[in-house]
């Protein structure tokens, strides 16, 4: 692996304590809540934070070992870490902004010279003159990107880098990091809490949960079949009940009030199951895996229709199902006050995990 860490840091009320792998040319996305540690392992990759304890090797080359008392300044370490704001320096021109990225001792000449190829492939050759301030979002991490590639790095740390982005330029640089990244020989880490971007950019996937790694898994399979509760919340699973494990791959859901059949094979520890919106179907007749359920909303989104059912549970927000249905789909349930739902054994997954969902206390990010 290219870039190895096993580290641990305390916060006083949060612990970060991470391990981490990622190969050459892979895209390893950390995906979790606001505060959950992501960025703050970048941070500790690159250094502007140093763990307590543990060890950081990239390309073979240790970064940081506490027991030996190695920890690389910043400049040393040969990390890309392109920050949320981009980090641009004010004064500096879009060139020298660039330019300043440059480590190796080269002449000027050579540096105008390395500059205008990366400005060039940047389409940021007419911008050369212009100040960040004159800069629109998308173009200052044009330049963000171009100052780092000429570093020549052997790791990019990306923290959530369409943040600060409208939806359009988020959709057109994101294209445009995905090139970048297809071509960088190294391993790169993603910051990410949008799971759409995380699957279209990334090859590997760690959920990251209070401080550490729920689970990592390639990105089609954690989407797929995630194992726990927080990494199908994570994923875009929206209904969940507490399950009591029944024989045969049955379960007793115990917020839906229904017993379901399970195809994927039951983990020992399960605690919940969970099921994706648009898997829930309507029923013709009551029978297995069938639960009959009333309707309390119905919201018409821009291409699905949007409806809340109470299930025969216990009450409470975990009885409720969130669904979604094609306008055509709709329409022809459009005024039924119940509904017949049938979950399919393939699409029900068995999670393990407490389901304490996202915390909100605040804590480094």
């Amino acid at each position: 692996m290219s870039l190895e860490l096993k580290i641990k840091k305390d916060f006083g009320g949060f612990v970060l304590d991470m391990e981490l792998s990622a190969a050459d040319g892979e895209t390893l996305a950390l995906l979790g809540a606001s505060g959950c540690g992501k960025s703050m392992t970048l941070r500790c990759i690159a250094g502007v934070v140093t763990p307590d304890e543990g060890r950081i090797v990239l390309n073979g080359r240790v970064l940081f070992d506490s027991a030996r008392r190695i920890d690389l300044p910043p400049q040393k370490r040969h990390v890309g870490l392109l920050f949320q704001n981009y980090a641009l320096f004010p004064n500096m021109t879009v060139e020298q902004n660039i330019t300043a990225g440059i480590r190796e001792k080269v002449s000027r000449q050579e540096k105008r010279a390395l500059c205008r190829a990366v400005m060039e492939k940047f389409y940021l050759t007419d911008l050369a003159s212009h100040r960040p301030s004159q800069l629109s979002g998308g173009q200052q991490q044009r330049v963000a990107l171009a100052r780092i590639l000429i570093s020549r790095p052997e790791i990019l740390l990306l923290d959530e880098p369409f943040s600060a982005l409208d939806s359009f330029l988020r959709w057109e640089l994101e294209q445009e990091l995905t090139r970048v990244l297809g071509e960088f020989p190294g391993p790169a880490v993603l910051v990410s809490h949008d799971r759409n971007e995380v699957y279209r950019i990334s090859h590997r996937v760690a959920v990251i949960q209070d401080g550490r790694v729920d689970c990592c898994a390639p990105k089609r399979e954690l989407f797929s079949h995630p194992p726990t509760y927080q990494s199908a919340l994570l994923t875009g699973c929206k209904n969940f009940s507490r399950v009591r494990p029944l024989e045969g791959g049955r379960v007793e859901a115990l917020d839906w009030g229904a017993v379901l059949t399970c195809a994927s094979p039951l983990p020992p520890d399960i605690r919940w199951i969970g099921i994706r919106p648009h898997f829930v179907r309507p029923a013709d007749a009551p029978g297995e895996n069938v639960i009959l359920c009333r309707v309390v909303q119905v919201i018409d989104d821009v291409t699905d229709t949007v409806v809340t059912c109470a299930t025969p549970g216990p009450g409470g927000p975990d009885s409720l199902l969130h669904l979604r249905f094609k306008p055509p789909q709709w329409e022809a349930l459009r005024g039924k006050e119940e509904l017949l739902l049938y979950f399919d054994p393939q699409a029900i997954l068995p999670l393990r995990g407490q389901g304490l969902g996202p915390t909100l206390s605040k804590r480094p990010e």
